[in-house]
């Protein structure tokens, strides 16, 4: 044990990285209300001079993944043995790693959200734009951010021969004194960050939901608290047994219980017309995907809304992409770059297209038969409970939402402090155990001090103080992907291909 703690207090990045996470968790607990109003100014100021950057780097990286996979650098192979995990295994890992917990917090509220706030004037009917703007919120640009850190990495691990640490795999870093340890703390903050998001958003979505069985009113701090220590637990002790036993047996439990829970809601609705909505809104996704992407003439929903939606998610996304990226890599061994870049972003994004055609249109049509509507989907923590009281069975449907919410969290957090674990002990797809203990604690820590932060101005939550916060972190970030395109692409085109 004194071996292993000599190994921590001997690692650079990490003890950066820790003390960086700690006191800063400090502040927020010390001066909360002055670091609300510090990252909502800051905020502003981010959306107005970079909200335009972040949208031209989303529709970047989704053109940047589409040509390289189809074109001859498409064929490389990730390794040289056979995949390490079925198709079927592999597509659930990725999925329940990258989305997770998500899908369950905004299947209802956002589709709802769009509908009766249609963020762009198309002509089309309102339940059309409404899946069409979630699907491009959840679709191609998200696993794209995510698509290319797997490139990068499963580039640099399999084919090159460098370790998992992005500093590794690019000769241009080292160069410069301190910068590869600069390179790769940035990463693990950004990662933190994007985790704790997560663990904070889901456990609140937790909480609402047994706040509703119980009918009470929802946000109360102490339990929240409680489910922040219970998912880091679980998740460390599925991250200790390691990704094939823990992390590969929990994402094929998530998926099963999320298709059979859509399955539920889609047989007992209007299939005819869910069919079509996802058919209609999917055409026009597509046919709209670039001027969506960029914000232009009448598919610019303002600056408001982007703030509030596309550049938050954008942000969001970009702080899941090194770890969900990495993840995604260590799990495509044995397979070519193309079949890792078209499972990754179409797979995926279909699944949830499906999705919240599935749960969106029976809210549509639940909303239409009501007398009227007085905002019963507005609560985003809520709404998935108050939608299943339509349905037979409520309480066990809710039930089984909460246990999906916690299996979800679970499988992103045990796939966090698995990466940032390899990160910090220099690269190890199998890191030593100390260090999967010390990042579930950090992560705890972390999170129960965003979960403080949510509650410090009356009207406030989680979901507003993240949103400020992600946008902030996420910037640095941004430009590091840009730089990590620009040397991807030069050492692809350099090296003669075989």
């Amino acid at each position: 044990m004194n071996n292993s703690l000599l190994k921590l207090f001997n690692n650079t990045v990490f003890i950066i990285s820790s003390l960086i996470l700690v006191l800063s968790s400090a502040i927020i607990f010390l001066f909360t209300d002055y670091f609300y109003a510090l990252i909502e100014t800051v905020s502003i100021s981010v959306r107005e001079h970079f909200g335009t950057f972040y949208l031209w780097l989303g529709l970047i990286c989704v053109l940047f993944l589409l040509i390289l996979s189809f074109s001859k650098y498409g064929k490389i192979k990730l390794g040289k043995t056979k995949p390490e995990f079925d198709r079927i295994s592999w597509i659930a890992m990725l999925y329940s790693a990258g989305m997770g917990a998500g899908i369950l917090l905004r299947a209802v509220q956002e589709p709802v959200y769009m509908y009766f706030n249609p963020p762009i004037k198309t002509g089309s009917a309102p339940e059309i734009v409404s899946l069409e703007y979630t699907f491009y919120q959840w679709g191609f640009t998200a696993w794209a951010f995510y698509g290319v850190f797997a490139v990068v990495i499963g580039y640099s691990i399999f084919v090159e021969k460098a370790d998992i640490r992005l500093s590794s795999g690019y000769s241009a870093f080292k160069k410069i004194k301190f910068f590869p340890e600069f390179i790769d703390t940035l990463t693990i903050l950004t990662t933190v960050i994007g985790v704790v998001a997560a663990i904070g958003l889901g456990t609140t979505q937790i909480e609402g939901g047994i706040s509703h069985l119980l009918s009470r009113e929802p946000g109360t701090l102490m339990p929240n608290l409680i489910l922040v220590f219970l998912i880091c637990s679980l998740a460390f002790i599925s991250a200790w047994a390691g990704v094939s036993k823990g992390i590969k047996r929990i994402s094929n439990w998530n998926i099963l219980i999320a298709v059979l829970l859509m399955c539920f809601v889609f047989v007992t609705g209007d299939i005819s017309k869910i069919l079509l909505n996802f058919s209609n809104s999917f055409y026009h996704y597509i046919v709209d995907f670039v001027p969506l992407s960029l914000a232009i003439g009448k598919y610019d929903p303002g600056v408001q809304f982007l703030t509030d939606w596309t550049y938050y998610y954008w942000a969001f996304w970009l702080a899941w992409a090194p770890f969900t990226g990495i993840f995604i890599a260590r799990i495509s061994k044995g397979r070519t770059l193309r079949e890792m870049i078209l499972g990754v972003l179409l797979i995926p994004s279909l699944g949830s297209f499906f999705w919240f055609s599935v749960f969106g249109t029976s809210a549509f049509d639940m909303i239409n038969g009501w007398s009227s509507y007085n905002d019963e989907f507005g609560n985003v923590f809520t709404s998935m409970f108050v939608f299943f009281e339509s349905f037979a069975f409520p309480d066990i449907t809710s039930i089984v939402v909460i246990l999906l919410l916690i299996s979800f969290l679970v499988t992103s957090v045990d796939s966090a402090i698995f990466v940032l674990s390899m990160f910090t002990d220099k690269g190890k797809q199998e890191p030593s155990r100390i260090y999967r203990l010390a990042w579930a604690i950090l992560l705890f820590l972390f999170c129960e001090a965003i979960i403080v932060l949510g509650q410090v101005q009356q009207g406030s939550n989680v979901l507003t103080a993240m949103q400020k916060f992600l946008i902030i972190t996420s910037l640095p970030f941004a430009f590091l992907t840009v730089f990590l395109l620009a040397i991807t692409v030069r050492k692809l085109t350099k090296k003669p291909f075989i």
